[in-house]
């Protein structure tokens, strides 16, 4: 069968790349996932169920054993081949995402694991787009707004995670002169905005247990403050704008920041989580330095379940420019809803599965 688009993607069976590859399936479309061996059992049963729900047949999905911290990305001679000459659509999404990952790991994976990417990507002859999702979180220890046409700075990064994903994402920048590139830059990516499903609680996920342990209590202190934003985005919102633009000729060579244009304060979030887990708002707002110093002492973590490396991204005195993005995604009717309206969804969720 001949396919009108062949897609290559990287980190499958990942939280985000599963839902994308939901999306991106079609009767016409080729499929080609790269997969870990240690997941290999996971994606199958993943193509599966995206294969029913989807109604394309199973014949269109091909699971690649690699890994990309390897020449050709660990593929043997073969599949490398196959990929090197019919893939029309790159989307690349394998990392580590942890916040706490030492240098040598995160430097394996998202740096050296992405110019492996990259040397491969330059080697196909039929590439129509190479969609690499890099984060908003680049900007490190930035301050003030954060454009989508920015970059590079020397104010330095809270964590390797950071730091390594900075450097991944100019790597591909220097790809934009010579191959078709659009860039991605999410910020927090949480739950879908409809069901509340998610993969892992980390981030406002923190708040959300915290206050379901005494929401009557609890809410009396809000944690947050009124001077710092903490940017969210809901998963169905990343994987629909990423799946609308990467095919959209007026985003090629963009990069586009998938943000909350009107992110809510740290305090405002904890008012939405207490409103609906109590019915009540917080009382008292402490001083930002108070919170703050608080919240590293050594206590703190079995307390409030934050662990100290989530605890600066309740503090992070920068926003994020989405005009690019925001005036792409007009035309395919697409916009990023505020934690307001989901919020509900995403607690309804946790209280049915208290433990991922």
């Amino acid at each position: 069968m001949e396919f009108a688009r062949t897609i290559f993607l990287t980190g499958f069976p990942g939280f985000i790349a599963e839902r994308l590859i939901a999306r991106l399936a079609a009767d016409d479309r080729q499929l080609l996932l790269l997969v870990q061996p240690a997941f290999i059992e996971k994606a199958i049963e993943s193509v599966e169920t995206i294969a029913a729900k989807t109604n394309v047949p199973l014949e269109n999905f091909g699971l690649i054993e690699g890994d990309i911290t390897r020449t050709d990305l660990g593929m043997s001679h073969d599949d490398a081949a196959i990929v090197r000459g019919a893939t029309t659509d790159v989307f690349h999404l394998a990392a580590i995402y942890d916040l706490a990952v030492g240098k040598d790991a995160a430097d394996a994976v998202n740096v050296e694991g992405t110019r492996n990417v990259n040397e491969l990507v330059a080697t196909m002859p039929n590439l129509q787009r190479y969609s690499y999702i890099s984060t908003c979180y680049v900007a490190g220890l930035r301050k003030g707004t954060i454009r989508e046409d920015e970059l590079e700075h020397n104010a330095g990064f809270r964590n390797y995670y950071e730091e390594s994903k900075y450097h991944a994402e100019l790597e591909v920048e220097k790809l934009k002169a010579t191959l078709p590139v659009t860039i991605f830059r999410p910020s927090v990516v949480v739950g879908d905005s409809r069901t509340g499903e998610t993969a892992k609680y980390d981030g406002i996920y923190y708040l959300i247990q915290y206050l379901r342990r005494a929401p009557t209590l609890l809410r009396l202190v809000n944690v947050g403050n009124n001077q710092v934003r903490l940017n969210l985005v809901p998963v169905d919102f990343v994987v629909d704008a990423i799946a609308a633009l990467a095919f959209d000729t007026d985003s090629l060579g963009k990069t586009i920041a998938l943000a909350d244009p009107r992110p809510l304060t740290t305090a405002e979030l904890f008012d939405v989580i207490a409103q609906e887990l109590s019915g009540k708002r917080s009382i008292v707002t402490p001083p930002l330095a108070w919170v703050e110093r608080a919240l590293l002492l050594p206590v703190s973590p079995p307390i409030t379940g934050l662990p100290f490396p989530a605890v600066p991204y309740f503090f992070i005195s920068q926003t994020y420019d989405t005009s690019v993005g925001e005036c792409l995604l007009e035309k395919h009717e697409i916009s990023c809803p505020s934690f307001r309206d989901y919020a509900g969804d995403l607690i309804k969720f946790v209280a049915k599965h208290p433990q991922l």
